[in-house]
């Protein structure tokens, strides 16, 4: 049967930890849900970051290929259909 928690050990200066406890308890959530919705926030938040980042480098090439509106866009997708 697999585990489906698995304990971890966080070190935490004295004033975040003091933050973190203050937080859990104001959020009616144990410290473990509380960092289990932080982490998941974090990553929601590193993916999004990565998508934007994705963007700009697909503008930047866009841009050195002269390709500005979505019209051009268009000519190259359909342009040998």
């Amino acid at each position: 049967m697999k585990r489906r928690r698995i304990p971890m050990t966080v070190s935490l200066p004295p004033e975040i930890a003091e933050d973190y406890e203050n937080m859990a308890e104001k959020e009616a959530k144990n410290k473990s849900q509380l960092f289990r919705d932080m982490f998941l926030l974090y990553k929601e938040k590193a993916r999004e970051d990565e998508f934007f980042e994705l963007q700009r480098y697909g503008a930047r090439k866009a841009r050195g290929k002269s390709i500005l509106t979505e019209k051009d866009v268009e000519k190259i997708v359909f342009e040998d259909r």
